[in-house]
């Protein structure tokens, strides 16, 4: 089980974009590599393939490995390790290491 979701706010820790939040767009679970949008930009040349399509330099995201991302916890709002805990009713939750909440 991934400890990082779609939609949660992460915290780059390694690469150029260290120290920067962004939100993650897709996982990808088998790479173990995460889309956060608006860091890891690269460039990429792209031709025309269509009449309405613009053909020219894209700035585009690239993958990050999870191991270089950490989840920003919602109510203490600082960069935590996730656990889990399992509820009365047998549902699996994350929890935030730090505070102890339900993320």
């Amino acid at each position: 089980m991934l400890k990082i979701k779609k939609n949660d706010t992460v915290q780059v820790l390694k690469g150029k974009d260290a120290g920067k939040n962004g939100k993650v767009v897709m996982i990808d679970g088998a790479k173990k590599r995460a889309l956060v949008e608006g860091l890891n930009m690269h460039t990429k040349h792209r031709r025309q393939t269509r009449q309405d399509q613009q053909g020219g330099i894209v700035h585009i995201e690239a993958p990050i490995p999870l191991a270089n991302l950490m989840v920003i916890c919602k109510h203490c709002n600082q960069p935590s390790r996730v656990g889990f805990n399992t509820s009365k009713d047998n549902v699996k939750n994350r929890i935030c290491k730090k505070c102890k909440e339900v993320m």
